[in-house]
């Protein structure tokens, strides 16, 4: 089993976009989850996940959070979209085998043929359940499409 160990110099957590509680044994900043952002994903990443730095694999959350964010527009949309845009992606911690991560989403603005995102991911530690850290957020536009492909209205 790989054990996803030594966190990379990533972004510190002292302006997270929820109210911290605590910081962890490990000196991670511990948050509250969203109460104005939807549940709409959860996962756990697995060994084969992983980079060569034994960490979760950047493209593997990248994925996740794709999924996840387009949950909500799908709902609008009500027929096919594609993302058309990854405005933001910032990477906070590192995401490790075993974690439980949650994805929260909010739209973020309905445009005439185009919807923005906003993604919160919280990772759950294996080895603290019910302590979150804030691992990564992300802002991305789906675009509603036709079936040759092409932009279409979202009819509100």
């Amino acid at each position: 089993m790989l054990l996803c160990s030594t966190p990379a110099p990533f972004l510190d957590n002292t302006t997270p976009m929820t109210t911290p509680d605590s910081r962890a044994a490990n000196g991670n900043l511990v948050t509250k989850l969203p109460t104005d952002q939807e549940l709409v994903l959860k996962v756990i990443p697995m060994p084969g996940d992983c980079n060569a730095n034994g960490d979760i694999f950047g493209g593997w959350v990248m994925a996740q959070v794709d999924l996840a964010g387009s949950v909500l527009p799908a709902r609008v949309v009500k027929g096919r979209m594609a993302t058309v845009a990854v405005n933001e992606f910032i990477f906070k911690q590192p995401v490790r085998v075993g974690d439980i991560l949650s994805f929260y989403a909010r739209i973020n603005r309905i445009g005439n043929t185009s919807i923005s995102v906003v993604v919160e991911c919280y990772a759950e530690r294996f080895r603290s359940q019910g302590q979150f850290v804030k691992v990564t957020q992300a802002t991305l536009t789906y675009v509603a499409i036709d079936d040759d492909g092409r932009p279409t209205p979202i009819q509100r």
